[in-house]
């Protein structure tokens, strides 16, 4: 494969460049230019980079969107010649380190500076890709987008959410991880996330916020929950009060915040729960009903409980750009899910209406507090 090693390396069937579609990014064509460039960590994931390439092959077919793939040049391309990805806009830009789940994140974001999460964080702050993909290990593409794209303001560190269980559909759950031992106000910030993030893409106006608890009384839980309780209840949010860990299948609330190591916690459990009902149900179904149709039902089962797991992944949100993390052991399908949700997060401009919503929030919360 013949390419140039940097953004307009378009490739063709067999992986073999088509020299006479090499655009550089200063001279894409209009319509390019209205498409929605998504730079994808091709090497990121237990079944990176063959499921990964297949998925964005998939997106730029089915999405109307232009695929930015990052990683070592010749697996990359082995994988598109395998797969054949002639006249779609896929390129591919050189990363030749990469960084493995069993590297420390903080050295290997260090150490491998041209490594494929990186190269494409470097492409969305260059502004030669709108949103960055990868279902890499999630210490590292959170400590990357951090770097190279930052926070908006009144934000620490990136946050982390989700739909929680697909049984209470238009609830959303965060932080899910990223963020231990959280202060007050950093659960201020993941209410107003989640708050727009729901907004945006369910359509929900006004969305309900509730703060995880140990019970549903004002005055209960730690110092932590009693002060973001006062700054949430403060915040101009539709805050709801405090929400039981009962109250998340039963969809109480549009958006419930809580430390993340609670919402780690509770999704890992989730998704334990899920696998252990769909086996448990296909023994007891496994002699009544032929087997295609137990696995069926026991994915839908599995699929109800746990959705973080069937849709891949979601959006880093507080980054100051768009950065999708998914589960690190997504198949294509959940790729191009992803790929999806981080188009839908440009074209809505979900980062611009973020940065007003946390500046009012805190801007609130600040003049009660003085006041």
């Amino acid at each position: 494969m013949t390419d140039s090693g940097g953004i307009g390396s378009w490739v063709g069937i067999g992986g073999k460049a088509r020299m006479s579609q090499i655009q550089e990014s200063g001279e894409r064509t209009a319509e390019a230019r209205m498409r929605i460039r998504i730079a994808v960590d091709a090497v990121g994931g237990d079944y990176a980079p063959s499921e990964v390439v297949r998925g964005a092959v998939q997106a730029a077919r089915e999405l109307g969107v232009d695929i930015i793939l990052t990683g070592p040049r010749a697996e990359v391309a082995g994988e598109l010649a395998a797969i054949g990805a002639d006249n779609l806009p896929i390129e591919l830009v050189d990363a030749p380190d990469v960084i493995r789940d069993s590297d420390n994140p903080i050295l290997a974001v260090m150490r491998k500076p041209k490594n494929s999460l990186a190269i494409a964080a470097k492409l969305v702050k260059q502004g030669k890709a709108d949103a960055m993909m990868s279902a890499g290990s999630t210490g590292a593409v959170m400590l990357s987008a951090y770097r190279y794209l930052g926070t908006l303001p009144g934000v620490d560190r990136p946050i982390i959410g989700g739909p929680f269980i697909q049984l209470a559909p238009n609830t959303f759950v965060l932080d899910l991880g990223a963020n231990v031992g959280c202060q007050a106000y950093h659960l201020l910030n993941f209410a107003v996330a989640g708050s727009v993030f729901v907004q945006k893409f369910l359509g929900i106006e006004n969305p309900t916020v509730g703060l995880l608890n140990v019970g549903a009384e004002e005055g209960k839980g730690n110092e932590v929950v009693k002060e973001a309780y006062s700054l949430l209840r403060e915040s101009g949010l539709n805050f709801v009060g405090n929400v039981e860990g009962m109250d998340i299948p039963l969809g109480k609330a549009n958006v419930i915040v809580c430390d993340g190591f609670v919402g780690n916690i509770l999704l890992k459990f989730s998704e334990g729960l899920g696998k252990s009902l769909g086996r448990w149900l296909g023994q007891r179904l496994k002699d009544r009903l032929p087997a295609e149709d137990v696995d069926s039902i026991a994915a839908e089962l599995m699929h109800l409980v746990s959705p973080a797991e069937a849709a891949g992944g979601g959006p880093l949100w507080g980054i100051d750009g768009v950065a999708v993390v998914c589960h690190g052991s997504s198949r294509a399908y959940q790729i191009t899910a992803a790929i999806k949700e981080a188009k839908l997060a440009v074209e809505s401009g979900f980062i611009a209406t973020l940065r007003e919503e946390l500046e009012k929030a805190h801007r609130v919360t600040s003049a009660n507090n003085h006041g």
